[in-house]
């Protein structure tokens, strides 16, 4: 296997997870609240992330979550979250169709941000 890909199948049973709360919360947010779709997708996506980041450092990655961490995690995938739910609101597509493009993006984005930015070990 790739060492690009090492971590990926935990990051993955995590991101299950962490997809279970986000959608659960993005539709609670627009059928209850009637929030918009970027609105609900990015506090979706700031509950859900929370949970991951913080088991992806500890189980996948081995290393101590910090602030910094955090922040720089919550920035990067936020933004994309926003985009993506504006995207939605502005091409008026289903709220299905907004959470499952953020999915798959921030799957694969998050990952590689996690594991070479966020993640990252000191070189010794």
């Amino acid at each position: 296997m790739s060492r690009l890909w090492i971590g990926f199948s935990s990051y993955t049973v995590i991101g299950i997870a962490n997809t279970v709360i986000h959608w659960q919360l993005f539709f609670v947010l627009r059928a209850a609240l009637d929030l918009s779709q970027a609105v609900s997708n990015f506090l979706a996506f700031c509950v859900a992330a929370s949970f991951s980041f913080f088991v992806n450092a500890t189980f996948t990655f081995g290393v101590s979550a910090s602030l910094g961490r955090y922040l720089l995690f919550m920035l990067c995938l936020g933004s994309l979250s926003l985009v993506v739910g504006w995207m939605g609101d502005y091409w008026r597509l289903p709220g299905l169709a907004t959470v499952a493009v953020f999915s798959l993006s921030s799957l694969l984005c998050g990952f590689l941000l996690s594991k070479y930015l966020v993640f990252r070990r000191p070189e010794s």
